[in-house]
């Protein structure tokens, strides 16, 4: 199975000058957790992901105005990305090593097309592979939001 089989195509994406109330509009419009920050909007190249834990734990949870916020001031950096076209495996091994619940997904020329998240892998893909990518990414982490505790490994496939 192909990741491209999988993704939510298309996903709503903005980039790091774009406020976090924004953010959070796009959250609610698009019915979503997660939002990838791309360097443009004309280049679509990813480089972070904000999510609605990122905003909560790393602007709310520390007493700061997330009005005066932007996505550059909440997101994970770089962007964890897989292949359109890698197999289903590969991007599952991709969030596992990054502990990441959704990861971006690229066309062949680096533009974000698409993201997997755990409920894309859930509801398409085939049971083994549910309990496998929800047991791993549910061990507790060191901190609320683990993610920019260490760096994270781009990996391209």
């Amino acid at each position: 199975m192909k990741v491209r089989e999988v993704m939510t195509p298309s996903p709503a994406c903005c980039t790091p000058e774009t406020s976090l109330q924004g953010v959070a509009e796009i959250f609610v419009e698009h019915d979503c957790g997660a939002v990838p920050i791309v360097e443009s909007l004309e280049s679509m190249a990813p480089i972070g992901m904000v999510t609605d834990r990122d905003i909560a734990c790393r602007a709310i949870a520390k007493g700061m105005n997330a009005l005066e916020l932007t996505a550059r001031d909440c997101m994970s950096s770089p962007s964890v990305t897989v292949s359109e076209d890698a197999s289903l495996d590969e991007c599952i091994e991709a969030m596992e090593s990054n502990r990441v619940r959704r990861i971006v997904v690229v066309d062949e020329f680096g533009r974000c097309c698409g993201i997997v998240s755990q409920a894309d892998i859930a509801l398409q893909g085939p049971r083994k592979k549910t309990a496998e990518v929800v047991r791993e990414l549910s061990e507790p982490t060191v901190s609320a939001s683990a993610v920019g505790e260490r760096p994270l490994v781009e990996t391209r496939h």
